[in-house]
């Protein structure tokens, strides 16, 4: 039995997506084990059991931990797990926008969007704006949204058909690009929800070594991963940045931020544009259909 004085989350409701595996099952573990009811999202039914399982053990018995299975990179998933948090709960305190993929070779989603884009970006877009009811019903609510330092050469095309064109592909721009739209999308929506009881801020985790990678992966890219993971940290030490933000007392009136190694850190100038930020926006809500 853990005691109650090291869990300070008790009572408290917290949705991790992408939580697995890596840096979103060690962000999982430690918020069930301050005492927090922990959702779970991920795509395999088996990995999601294994996951579970491992947290009830490292947090103890009286964890209570749930599973929703969903692919995130189909908005229609979204607004099913939306819809089934807002049937089952009457309050979220934590959202952890976690999930996220390394593009691979170009591929459309069956609703037709780029698939890294989709996964990366709109699924947090519309899943935040959907349970904000149920984060507005918590005494003090946090949406952290796990970004990269990949946004620097990251850039907002505007043009969806450009986005979902084969011959304009590149998987790192892809990856880039996304990872700048969270850094725009989290500055945009602390700026709406300033004077709220609603916090939002993104973070760097530095480089874990994760599943970040699909199976299609590029070869190039492969390489460069794996002459790098020497150098990369456990998901454990991935996930404090994104701890910090999500439950540390200093940062409980702490919104529109980047983080990086658990203190504020300079993003470049695009992410900072209010202006690309009111533009992604826009073009989210008419990809989505949520505003």
């Amino acid at each position: 039995m853990v005691p109650a004085s090291s869990r300070p989350l008790m009572g408290k409701t917290a949705l991790v997506t992408g939580a697995t595996s890596g840096i979103g099952l060690a962000t999982a573990q430690e918020l069930a084990r301050q005492g927090a009811r922990v959702v779970l999202v991920g795509r395999d039914s088996a990995k999601a059991a294994r996951a579970q399982a491992a947290i009830q053990e490292a947090a103890g018995p009286e964890a209570a931990v749930h599973v929703k299975c969903f692919d995130l990179s189909l908005l229609r998933n979204v607004r099913a797990l939306a819809g089934e948090m807002q049937q089952e709960f009457d309050r979220l305190d934590i959202l952890v926008n976690n999930a996220g993929i390394m593009p691979g070779q170009f591929t459309l989603t069956e609703e037709g969007h780029e698939l890294s884009w989709a996964t990366n970006h709109l699924a947090p877009y519309a899943l935040t704006n959907l349970l904000l009811p149920l984060l507005d019903a918590a005494e003090r609510a946090r949406v952290v949204t796990v970004s990269s330092v990949a946004h620097w050469v990251g850039e907002i095309e505007p043009d969806q058909a450009v986005r979902n064109s084969p011959d304009k592909y590149s998987w790192l721009t892809a990856y880039a690009d996304s990872k700048l739209a969270n850094i725009l999308f989290t500055k945009e929506l602390a700026a709406r929800l300033d004077l709220t009881n609603i916090t939002a801020n993104c973070l760097h985790p530095g480089m874990v070594n994760t599943a970040l990678m699909r199976p299609d992966t590029s070869v190039v890219m492969k390489a460069l991963w794996w002459t790098a993971r020497p150098l990369m940290i456990s998901p454990e030490k991935g996930a404090q940045t994104t701890l910090y933000l999500a439950a540390s007392p200093e940062t409980a009136s702490v919104s529109g931020q980047y983080f990086a190694g658990s203190r504020v850190a300079r993003c470049s100038d695009r992410a900072n544009s209010t202006t690309e930020a009111s533009r992604l926006w826009r073009i989210s809500a008419e990809e989505t259909g949520v505003e």
